[in-house]
């Protein structure tokens, strides 16, 4: 079950996203230079981390906030934020 906050901001970033993924597809294609692929690349990264950011914060309120959830399973929840976190920022 998603606890994301507000879908339908964050569907619009995704679309720019694909919107940004295409537009490197476009550039690549026509042989653009270096800048242009670079540029696009660093677009996409941080509509990515951006989205990123809406949707821990979003998680961490849902599920990490006071009196959410048992201690017990706290625990067991960070851990699985922490793998999360650490798959990412490879």
């Amino acid at each position: 079950m998603s606890h994301v906050a507000d879908n339908k901001k964050l569907l619009a970033r995704v679309r720019r996203m694909q919107g940004q993924v295409g537009a490197l597809e476009k550039v690549l294609k026509q042989g653009s230079d270096c800048s242009a692929v670079l540029q696009q690349i660093a677009a996409i990264r941080g509509a990515a981390n951006g989205l990123m950011g809406e949707v821990l914060e979003s998680h961490i309120r849902e599920h990490l906030g006071v009196n959410v959830v048992a201690p017990d399973q706290r625990q067991e929840e960070i851990e699985q934020l922490v793998k999360i976190l650490r798959s990412y920022l490879k």
